[in-house]
């Protein structure tokens, strides 16, 4: 308990300080829209609260949950911690601590694409991508829901036998690095590009432009969006439109944590039928059992039918108007 007080202690200051340093350089180097006061004063009243719960929320979920798992799947016999398939469970040494890193970053990827593809964790994660702006500040716009569920993504790794506190470490490792993922300063790396999760990536991953949602999902490494389709490298010819289709309009800091619980509740609503309102809750984002909204495959799906058809017909492309994955101004919400 007392090492996750001192993680606040000293944590926040450390990350107040980098963001009052980017806000600095950003008005002395011609970047003065980078920050916006009342949308940089939410971010941090949601950074301070997720601050204050999650030290709760992990010393139940270490003492009670990944200490629990890991004493069920691994008990001692004859003082030595086995785990229930027949194996040692590991121990502190080096290539533990970087194949612990690598499962822990697994879990991240898994449980952040789900946070885009399940509506209802969605409502809790929204809230970072609910900002118009990307900076250090957006970083700590963190949800307050998320901390709870999120653990349930990483206890099979306690099962298979590494110990608990290496887990958590690993935890505050890819926290720390992602933290620093939300900077514009910071260019494409070249060769880093290729194996790490890196700044222009992150900046996809908050774009509303269509072509880049629900894009690099990773924590440290960016070979899982490559394994599983959905990497996507920064295009620097198309500007990018931060934030949701569908945001709070809003800098109070309820109406941002809960205001698509609400849009849920209200399309629950729409339909009597029973798999419909489980779609509205468990459903990609964007789902409608009329048509009335889409979700982000569905607008793909429709804007390349639209090129296919115009290439079969000839037509060239209206002024002004490329039908090309860009910024989707179509109005309708995703």
């Amino acid at each position: 308990m007392r090492c996750f007080f001192s993680g606040l202690v000293y944590g926040v200051p450390f990350f107040l300080g980098l963001i009052l340093l980017e806000l600095t350089y950003s008005k002395a180097h011609n970047h003065k829209d980078l920050y916006n006061w009342r949308d940089l004063f939410s971010s941090i009243g949601m950074g301070v609260g997720s601050a204050v719960i999650a030290p709760l929320v992990k010393t139940i979920t270490v003492i009670l949950l990944f200490s629990f798992v890991y004493d069920v799947f691994n008990p001692l016999v004859n003082g030595v911690r086995t785990n229930i398939m027949g194996y040692e469970s590991f121990g502190y040494t080096w290539y533990i601590w970087i194949l612990c890193m690598l499962c822990d970053d697994f879990s991240y990827y898994w449980f952040h694409r789900q946070n885009h593809m399940v509506r209802f964790f969605w409502a809790a994660h929204i809230v970072h991508h609910s900002s118009d702006n990307f900076n250090l500040g957006t970083a700590v716009r963190n949800g307050w829901f998320t901390i709870f569920y999120k653990p349930l993504f990483y206890v099979w790794i306690v099962a298979i036998g590494f110990p608990p506190e290496m887990l958590v470490v690993c935890l505050g490792i890819e926290a720390l690095w992602q933290f620093q993922l939300h900077t514009v300063f910071i260019p494409k790396l070249g060769v880093v590009d290729k194996i790490l999760n890196t700044h222009t990536m992150h900046q996809v991953h908050h774009a509303c432009n269509i072509e880049y949602m629900d894009k690099n999902h990773g924590g440290i490494l960016n070979i899982f969006d490559r394994v599983f389709g959905t990497w996507k490298e920064l295009d620097e010819n198309v500007e990018i439109a931060y934030g949701v289709t569908s945001p709070p309009e809003s800098y109070n800091l309820w109406v941002i944590l809960t205001h698509e619980y609400s849009d849920i509740w209200r399309d629950i609503k729409k339909s009597e039928n029973l798999w419909h309102k489980l779609m509205y809750v468990f459903g990609p984002p964007g789902w409608s059992h009329d048509g009335s909204t889409q979700t982000v495959k569905e607008i793909r799906k429709e804007m390349a039918l639209k090129k296919r058809q115009m290439a079969k017909q000839n037509i060239p492309k209206p002024l002004g108007k490329e039908l090309r994955d860009d910024v989707y101004t179509s109005g309708i919400k995703v």
